[in-house]
């Protein structure tokens, strides 16, 4: 395990093309989607050893790390960006931040949702990029293109003698089929996996010189940093200002300092359902079928059931997405199309493309069973043993609690009180009121919010153990 080398994990994306089951506050990079561990924790654990946990450095948004993605950060040091500005200044901050420690190590950074078949041909791959970062590359690793996809950037490189980092001579933006079929008929492109290796005053000192509006800023919360205040709260502060800008674009494509790897590792940016397909086991007709599923004479489809059966007969080249509250059924490739309905879904200000019916929360989750237009939601609310919700009110509903298991206890207004199996209690509108569970089994409970509202957002804290 190399402790000067740090891995830098960008996991701020929305993940809006994997919808259904990605959504905005808990997008795919904290999903399972290829196997038991999400995506995030599979992309960290294939580092191992060449850098362990302690190296780990997560950039991701603050509502998702005070929210629904929690837990999953909870082993790892982390940045939160209140605002997304693309790569550039999420890799910025993170090499400010290990500088600000009085550290200057190789920084591997990689995107949280993408898939490698190939682990060990990656970790041999990443030992060379570490050498080549060392002596003051910048290298990327070129995924050896396999079809003219327009979907991928593509980088021309070509090898010098017999080595095995390549010089880089120019970045392509995603072409159009022409140009792409062009580019693998003359050999020497790749596709850009987004996966890059640096030395973090190197990155630096190029953004300085392409990107003086990043590096302003950065300079200003190192500023702060280094006169007493914590780098998180100086990153709140200045961030917002930032240009919106990739690392690519920015300072790839005019650095002279710029190497490329070529890689054949099995690499997928899971950027479709058509990609889930693609990386999931099959069976003998070539479907790919997870959760309670029955396909009668189907072939080469994807059919995913997240809660109920879900039975096809017939299809072909379908991919069919069932959870909770939506479905989707798309022809293979069209699953691209999938952010029109993410849009399609915001312009008419509906919810499912925001959250899922179960919802993660620090303390524990809570799902929606059903919700009437006429003023009243009904949710099963499970606490984790130890954890208690925040000390807070509503202005626009009072909510009625019956405890199903565990035992809690209950502050309402100034009195708290307990409340056991089959009892329930009541909390009138605007009363300050909070929910815990100090015993050693999970506590559950259904709540019967009444209202004319009832979003989440009606809510005032007063005081709050996980800093929301």
């Amino acid at each position: 395990m190399n402790n000067q080398v740090y891995a830098i994990i960008l996991a701020g994306g929305s993940g809006s093309r994997l919808w259904p089951l990605s959504r905005q506050n808990l997008p795919k990079q904290f999903l399972a989607l290829d196997g038991e561990f999400s995506l995030l924790k599979t992309t960290i654990n294939r580092l191992m050893p060449t850098i362990g946990e302690k190296n780990v450095l997560i950039v991701t948004q603050e509502a998702l790390a005070k929210g629904e993605a929690y837990h999953a950060l909870l082993p790892y040091q982390s940045l939160y960006e209140p605002i997304g500005r693309n790569t550039a200044p999420a890799i910025a901050i993170a090499a400010a931040y290990l500088m600000a420690e009085g550290k200057d190590p190789v920084m591997v950074v990689l995107p949280a949702d993408h898939v490698i078949k190939d682990e060990a041909g990656f970790r041999k791959h990443l030992d060379t990029a570490i050498q080549a970062a060392q002596s003051g590359k910048l290298v990327t690793f070129g995924i050896q293109p396999t079809r003219p996809d327009t979907g991928f950037g593509y980088i021309k490189a070509h090898q010098v003698d017999d080595a095995q980092v390549h010089q880089v001579e120019r970045f392509t933006e995603k072409p159009n089929l022409t140009t792409a079929q062009a580019f693998l008929k003359e050999g020497g492109y790749y596709w850009n996996s987004g996966m890059f290796v640096w030395r973090a005053s190197v990155i630096l000192a190029e953004i300085q010189r392409y990107l003086p509006a990043v590096y302003q800023i950065v300079q200003a919360i190192l500023a702060e940093t280094h006169a007493g205040t914590s780098f998180q709260k100086s990153l709140e502060k200045h961030f917002a200002a930032m240009p919106s800008i990739s690392i690519d674009y920015g300072v790839l494509e005019k650095s002279d300092k710029v190497s490329l790897i070529p890689c054949d590792i099995g690499w997928n940016d899971v950027g479709s359902w058509q990609a889930v397909h693609e990386i999931s086991n099959k069976d003998e007709n070539g479907n790919a079928l997870q959760g309670n599923v029955i396909a009668v004479d189907c072939k080469n489809s994807l059919i995913r059931a997240e809660k109920r059966l879900v039975a096809a007969i017939g299809v072909e080249d379908l991919c069919v997405i069932e959870t909770a509250d939506a479905v989707l059924i798309s022809k293979s490739d069209q699953t691209q199309r999938v952010r029109e309905v993410v849009d399609a879904l915001q312009e008419k200000g509906a919810t499912e493309h925001v959250y899922h019916t179960k919802v993660n929360r620090p303390w524990g989750s809570y799902t929606v069973l059903e919700e009437d237009p006429q003023g009243f939601k009904l949710k099963r609310i499970e606490v984790a043993p130890g954890a208690r919700l925040s000390l807070q009110s509503h202005r626009q509903r009072s909510e009625h609690w019956v405890v199903v298991s565990g035992t809690a206890t209950v502050t309402n207004g100034e009195e708290v009180i307990t409340v056991y199996k089959n009892q329930s209690t009541y909390i009138p509108i605007g009363t300050k009121h909070r929910l815990e569970n100090l015993g050693k089994e999970p506590l559950h409970i259904v709540e019967i919010q009444v209202g004319d509202y009832l979003g989440e957002d009606d809510i005032q804290r007063y005081e709050d153990n996980y800093g929301r």
